[in-house]
């Protein structure tokens, strides 16, 4: 679960179950990617969720 620090400035650690599920998210949106400006024009619209540990 990931866990937003208050400081200066915001920071979300995360564990690595979440890292893992935001790289499988990124795989299954890009996998038909044909370039570079496709994959950011991809990633651009995906919303990625984290849970977050309260």
């Amino acid at each position: 679960m990931a866990r937003i620090i208050e400081g200066e400035r915001r920071i979300i650690k995360m564990s690595v179950d979440d890292v893992i599920n935001i790289v499988r998210e990124y795989q299954q949106i890009t996998k038909n990617s044909c370039c570079y400006e496709h994959t950011r024009e991809l990633v651009a619209k995906a919303d990625f969720y984290v849970p977050e540990d309260v």
